[in-house]
């Protein structure tokens, strides 16, 4: 079937090209009769005139159709196979595995889903008809060319290569420009995503410098690619001029010396090989589309031919009759297929009883929910096996051994549909009995019924309409409906408030009941209950027993419920341990980035889509690009001239034909000579001002983008830590809108003003000619100048293909695979990847029908923008008769006015659309100014706030409450109270997400507490942030270094003053750093790689030392400055940070013993709260929560796992 429209449509597309060059035979004969009647009067001009209008009427119309057919039948053909590969795709994609999810990344897949198989899709629709309808026109024409006059179209085709060098050289630039701004876009990532280290030591105004130093080469390539754009298209109008010159005096010497043809066969030839040119040229672009389409073709195929390790689909296994639900890992070793360096499980070995419920515990990252993971055979081991009642799991029908099991994750996933449909999900033949009483087992039927629409209330994309406690309800009471015989429940109550826990608790005690049951959970309250507590440490079971047995063994399972005890209410942590407990990977993340992993996008938007800005007024880009005003007035001249140059045209091709009809030679001989000078004058005139238009709208443009984009990056780091901490302000996010927001804003500007400038002239100069010789056959060809300009602006469209539109219509399809795909493991987990599928599929229908009916209005559009021109002429031609039978209007008047009108209105509509988008720069112009406009709470660049001499450097931290501004919704700091004099070190202790790192953040101002911060007396809110930063130094765990030398890294730190070298080997002495460096080759000019990766851990966190001691700081901040290096390591660095903290306020957080117990003042935090202060000595007499992590750390080598 699509074949057949295929070849339907590319016969019509044949046909479709063949009319341009049957048009000219007509044109040719008519000019003859013309040039005839002009000198011997003897003709019927006026009947003469209605039979070629009737030729042109009847050709007219035949474009029409074939346009119409030829544009139809492939668009239809290619939405129906669009359609097929996306089926194909998408039901592939559902197929694969967990661990090819793992390495390919959603968002990747969703945009594959759209915008690959769109690429496609413009590869094989419109694009494809008329590359073909093109190609015939090219051949045509030069056929047309040989077969009338072989000598004028050898001579033509001689100079045509010259055309096609210009063409190709364009094409190649853009790359370059690209390439030059990636340096400054590498030093633009680099910096924001490393921003809280250059807010600390006050990098910014050399950053911004620094950013300026790189985007010189960007300016320099897009000046350099204006200049040559301008002498392309220059030389192009040049040569097509001299071309025309020689064409004209060689084809009249042919007709008046040779008389081999007459007038119009000169026509013929010379513009048959002229439109068979710039079709063949027109061709290209269509080639880039093919080109993008296979590229992308490849993509998708390779997909869809690649086999899942595990077919979810797959209908082979067995199943088994009756299920007891036994689990036995033996000698389980697994990997996870997108770390395969990391052992997650090592030769584990264990057994959960069937009907037992048995309870993991363990540090983050000891194995616990992989197992869960194993058992849904999300994953196969690597080695061992897994076997339940006695058979291997993977020899079970996988759809089958997921049916048997519920399951309840830590962030339960609801899909955007009702609450009776989420818990349908479970068990696809569920009444609403069954769902009710699931609904009952889990706690969840008294809240439904209070709301408004009880069972039929929407959830909301990703559940969010729904409290976690709720969201946690519905989400058991979907594992229940399936009445399954093994409940896997992944910390199913840790997001959870007390009130909210306690109910869910009871229903999950409740659905224990007579199944096998296997909870993973941080709060004792959760585990206390079961049949067997198993404790889990570096992926091996190293306990198994009851609560109280496993307390005597004082092992894995004591340290945990000591610690429990101990910070009673570990709410938070939970909320921390949560952040990574699903990473794993044994991980000791400080606070900062363990914060803002958790928030997802909202599904399917563009990071910075769809906010919505005020439109900027034209004139405040304007201002911007002031100081270039001589460019501008220039470049808009050249323009001004460039626009006349068509209508000129337009007057010396008639001029041309007119003098075919002079008897006496000689003067004939004068005038054609005359014309042809003339056509070269014009040609070397439009070369100038084509050259000064590109160049002087670069170079304005240039300069404009430059500044624009060094405001733009000072405007970002000028911002608040918390505007970064949103996800739409990622360091990708931001640099993509650096490179392109200002580089579109500039199409807005100057190259905007020269086309208005050019079309300008254009009509107006074609008007004047036009109005000039004969104002009757003006008015009637004006009639015809708005479809002309719509025509030119269609085809210009046609360029660059329709299949954009088809965008809209893929929302819902889109949506529905990204909720799918996002949340993979659960759709995976309850087997609805087939229902997705379905669904997928089902509104795959709507854009199909859509593009069908586009077809249609795509091919009337087109073939009625083909069409005009012949219909316009045909009109004209027959009037034109009428007036020089008449009013003996000179025949080579109607072709100037005709052609005058024809080419400036068909030029009109194409400038219309060529203008680089200006709807786009005024959205990008719009994001930008916003972002200028956009003053932070903390301002790094004000000069307001407090400033005094003597800094002493005393803390105090007076019931300090704070909430990161991106989760409100979680109190960090809840009255926090410490105070540390100058001088005096303090350390900070507790466990993950008590808000140690955040007190820290909160010294820097990056961001500000609610209330009760202090230095030196003064509230920090109100001191002024650069004279604040300047007098802190800080060490953190992962210390950022920037891709320069270790001179320059050491230097980063005194950002005021610029830094001798005496003091960078002073610091590095300081830093115990000085003679590692001196054993390297380059010494201090080694360069540290990005993000320092040409060093050791240690070797990176003395130079950080070195970086902070160099700024002679007040107070020195060490979070975690030891915990990531070995012991070796950490005894220098330790040393050096003993020197660092002589004589200065330090504030320390750590997790090892030896860096804390001679400090001043040690605060053991929880919560957010200071829980008790005191010396080592003071605290360990105390014997309370600090004596209880000292005797752990010291059983666990004296290093405590978060």
């Amino acid at each position: 079937m699509e074949i057949l429209m295929m070849a339907l449509g590319s016969f019509c597309a044949i046909v479709h090209g063949a009319a341009q060059p049957a048009v000219l035979l007509v044109f040719g004969a008519m000019a003859d009769t013309f040039i005839e009647y002009d000198i011997e009067m003897l003709l019927d001009i006026e009947q003469e005139m209605t039979k070629f209008a009737g030729y042109y009427a009847g050709i007219g119309c035949a474009v029409l159709m074939l346009g119409y057919l030829q544009i139809c039948f492939w668009v239809m053909a290619a939405a129906r196979q669009i359609q097929k590969i996306r089926k194909a795709y998408f039901r592939k994609v559902m197929r694969m595995d967990i661990g090819w999810f793992d390495c390919t990344s959603v968002g990747e897949l969703n945009t594959r889903i759209s915008d690959d198989v769109n690429k496609i899709n413009e590869a094989i629709a419109d694009q494809a008809a008329i590359f073909i309808q093109r190609l015939t026109t090219f051949v045509c024409g030069f056929l047309l060319g040989f077969v009338s006059g072989w000598k004028l179209t050898l001579v033509i085709i001689a100079v045509s290569p010259l055309l096609g060098v210009g063409a190709a050289a364009v094409a190649k630039l853009t790359g370059r420009e690209l390439k030059a701004y990636a340096k400054a876009g590498a030093v633009a990532d680099e910096v924001l995503s490393s921003i809280r280290t250059v807010a600390a030591f006050g990098g910014e105004k050399k950053e911004v410098e620094r950013y300026d130093k790189n985007l010189v080469f960007a300016q320099h390539w897009g000046i350099r690619k204006g200049i040559i754009m301008g002498l392309f298209t220059g030389y192009m109008w040049l040569i097509i001029f001299l071309c025309y010159a020689l064409a004209f005096w060689y084809g009249s010497k042919l007709v008046l010396e040779e008389e081999e043809y007459s007038p119009g066969t000169l026509l013929q030839v010379f513009f048959g090989v002229l439109v068979g040119a710039l079709n063949l040229g027109q061709a290209s672009p269509c080639l880039e589309a093919f080109a993008t389409g296979r590229g992308a073709a490849a993509n998708i195929f390779e997909t869809i031919d690649k086999k899942p390790a595990i077919d979810c689909m797959s209908e082979d296994g067995y199943k088994l009759d009756k299920l007891r639900g036994e689990i036995e890992f033996h000698n389980v070793t697994f990997y996870y297929p997108s770390r395969p360096d990391v052992k997650i499980m090592d030769n584990l070995n264990m057994v959960v009883k069937a009907g037992e419920t048995t309870a993991f515990v363990g540090a983050s990252g000891a194995g616990k929910s992989t197992t869960i993971q194993l058992i849904q055979r999300f994953y196969d081991p690597t080695d061992g096996m897994i076997t339940l009642d006695g058979h291997d799991i993977r020899s079970l029908n996988i759809q089958w051994l997921r049916s048997q099991i519920g399951i309840v994750e830590q962030e339960p996933v609801l899909f955007a549909t009702t609450i009776a449909e989420n818990i349908r999900y479970g068990w696809d033949e569920a009444t609403m009995e069954d769902i009710i009483k699931a609904a009952k087992q889990a706690n969840a039927y008294n809240f439904i019924m209070d709301l408004p629409q009880q069972f039929d209330t929407h959830v909301g994309e990703g559940g969010s309409q729904m409290s976690g406690g709720q969201k946690q309800r519905i989400a058991i009471a979907r594992a229940l409906v399936r009445n399954p015989k093994i409940l896997l429940l992944d910390m199913a109550t840790s997001a959870l408030d007390n009130e909210s826990e306690a109910t869910v608790q009871e229903a999950l005690h409740k659905a224990r009941l007579g199944r096998t049951a296997i909870s993973i959970a941080h709060r004792l309250s959760a585990i206390k209950a079961a049949d067997v507590i198993i404790g889990f440490e570096h992926g091996r079971a190293v306990e198994r027993g009851t609560h109280e047995e496993l307390l005597k063994r004082k092992g894995v399972y004591f340290m945990l419920v000591t610690l429990q005890t101990e910070l009673t209410e570990k709410k938070q942590n939970a909320q921390f341990l949560k952040c990574n407990s699903h990473s794993g990977m044994q991980m000791t993340l400080p606070l900062s980035s363990c914060l803002g992993t958790r928030w997802p996008l909202n599904r399917g938007e563009h990071p910075w889509g769809n906010e919505d800005v005020k439109p900027v007024p034209f004139t405040r880009i304007l201002k911007y690009n002031a100081s270039e005003w001589p460019y501008m007035v220039l470049g808009s001249l050249a323009a001004a001239v460039n626009g006349a140059v068509s209508p000129l045209y337009a007057l010396l091709f008639s001029q041309i034909l007119g003098t075919f009809s002079i008897l006496d030679e000689k003067e004939q001989r004068i005038q054609i000579n005359g014309v042809c000078l003339l056509f070269v004058f014009v040609g070397i005139l439009s070369f100038l001002t084509q050259f000064l238009q590109g160049y002087t709208f670069a170079k304005s443009g240039e300069l404009l983008t430059r500044r624009l984009r060094k405001i733009g990056f000072q405007a970002m780091l000028g911002q608040d830590i918390g505007w970064f901490d949103d996800r739409k302000n990622s360091p990708g996010a931001l640099t993509t809108r650096l490179a392109t927001d200002a580089s579109q804003v500039q199409g807005a500007t100057g190259s905007q003003i020269g086309m208005i400038v050019n079309s300008f002239t254009n009509i107006g100069v074609a008007m004047i000619i036009a109005f000039y010789f004969s104002w009757k056959l003006s008015l009637v060809i004006l009639c015809f100048l708005p479809f002309l300009t719509l025509s030119g602006a269609v085809q210009a469209k046609m360029l660059t293909g329709f299949a954009s539109q088809d965008k809209k219509a893929l929302e819902a399809t889109g949506r529905i695979s990204s909720e799918a795909l996002s949340n993979i493991r659960t759709v995976a987990g309850i087997g609805k990847e087939k229902m997705f599928i379905d669904n997928f599929e089902k509104h795959l229908d709507m854009p199909y029908r859509a593009a069908v009916k586009k077809a249609h209005v795509y091919g009337l559009c087109f073939g009625f923008a083909q069409s005009i021109v012949f219909i316009a002429n045909a009109v004209s031609y027959r009037y034109g008769g009428f007036l020089v039978d008449t009013e003996g209007l000179h025949y080579s008047f109607v072709f100037r006015v005709i052609s005058a009108i024809v080419t400036s209105g068909t030029a009109l509509g194409r400038a219309s659309s060529y203008t680089p988008n200006y709807a786009k720069a005024k959205t990008s112009a719009a994001r930008f100014f916003q972002l200028v406009d956009r003053l932070p709470k903390i301002s790094v660049y004000s000069e307001k706030g407090e400033k005094w001499d003597d800094f002493k450097g005393s803390i105090e931290f007076l019931n300090c409450k704070f909430t990161y501004p991106s989760r409100p919704d979680i109190q960090v700091l809840n009255g926090l109270s410490v105070a540390v004099k100058p001088g005096q070190t303090l350390a900070f202790v507790g466990s993950s997400g008590c808000g140690k790192s955040t007190s820290v953040q909160l010294l820097e101002r990056f961001y500000d507490p609610e209330k009760g911060n202090f230095i030196d007396g003064h509230d920090t809110k109100k001191i002024n942030v650069q004279f604040l930063r300047s007098k802190i130094g800080i060490v953190s765990q992962e210390p950022v270094l920037f891709d320069c030398s270790i001179a320059d890294n050491i230097k980063y730190g005194s950002n005021t003053k610029e830094a001798t070298m005496e003091k960078v080997i002073e610091a590095a002495q300081k830093a115990q750093l000085h003679d590692f460096v001196m054993s390297l080759p380059d010494k201090y000019e080694s360069n540290v790689g990005a993000q320092g990766s040409q060093l050791s851990r240690g070797q990176k966190q003395r130079i950080a030392i070195a970086r902070a001691i160099i700024r002679d700081p007040k107070i020195l901040l060490l979070d975690e400055a030891t915990s990531a290096l070995d012991t070796e390591s950490e005894k220098t660095v330790q040393a050096a940070l003993d020197k660092a903290r002589e004589g200065r306020t330090c504030i320390v957080i750590a997790h090892r013993l030896s860096t804390i117990q001679n400090a001043d003042i040690i605060a053991v935090m929880s919560q957010g709260l200071v829980i008790e202060r005191g010396t080592h000595d003071e605290l360990m007499a105390m014997e309370g929560a600090y004596y209880k992590l000292t005797l752990l750390w010291c059983s666990g080598n004296c290093h405590f796992s978060r």
